[in-house]
């Protein structure tokens, strides 16, 4: 293990994962051991096609390694069925894609309370509003994602992963679908939102200039995680 875990609000022991292709298996990566602090900040560097996404999938219970374990808190996700690891993501964790991952049908209030009203909290309308407030987004409740830029459907998304107080914020390559100058206030939000509700902030990015704003930077090289140079 990278510590012994005490503390960890997230925790990975002897992960790994492989595929069965059609010439084998394909291992993307082997013996993961992972322990990240709460209000931590952690970039997850990596080549395309390193499997840096699949990873911070496992480490979000998104889906089942081949080999170790997972905890968020005190949940184990690698002990849990589907619908149980569904609840502790849904208690604990948020997420930002790069493809942003926002419902057309719904306005930016609507996408924003979803995970809310999933987890029956209450209010959630009130919450949703207050959240994009936050995100700078106030005047455009009411409008559709197709109504939205590239940087405020990020916005959004933002919003409605900080909306329910997570313990960890996952964000894959939030910023790669943005041009640069979006990008850098992306990036801003995202490490204001951490230090103002303590969220620990696991990023996946290819971006080194990302990677050196968060507190410590692991590479995926060659299935193995090791910590930067």
């Amino acid at each position: 293990m990278v510590n012994d875990g005490q503390g960890s609000v997230l925790r990975a022991d002897g992960l790994g994962m492989a595929f069965h292709g059609p010439e084998g298996d394909i291992r993307l990566f082997r013996n993961v051991d992972l322990a990240i602090r709460g209000g931590e900040t952690l970039a997850i560097l990596g080549a395309s096609g390193s499997g840096k996404s699949t990873l911070l999938g496992l480490l979000a219970g998104l889906d089942l390694p081949s080999e170790g374990r997972v905890w968020v808190g005190d949940a184990e996700l690698t002990a849990l069925g589907e619908d149980e690891r569904a609840r502790v993501r849904g208690e604990q964790v948020g997420f930002v894609f790069q493809a942003f991952h926002l419902l057309g049908g719904l306005t930016a209030l609507e996408n924003v309370m979803m995970p809310l009203e999933l987890a029956e909290r209450p209010d959630p309308a009130r919450a949703a509003r207050q959240a994009l407030e936050r995100v700078g987004l106030g005047e455009r409740t009411g409008h559709y994602p197709k109504q939205l830029s590239g940087g405020e459907q990020q916005r959004v998304a933002i919003a409605r992963a900080f909306v329910g107080a997570p313990r960890v914020l996952f964000a894959d390559e939030p910023t790669g679908n943005l041009d640069r100058a979006t990008g850098a206030r992306i990036q801003d939000l995202l490490f204001e939102l951490n230090r103002a509700q303590g969220t620990t902030l696991v990023v996946v990015t290819h971006d080194p200039a990302l990677a050196e704003r968060c507190q410590r930077v692991l590479h995926l090289d060659g299935g193995r995680l090791v910590a930067a140079a």
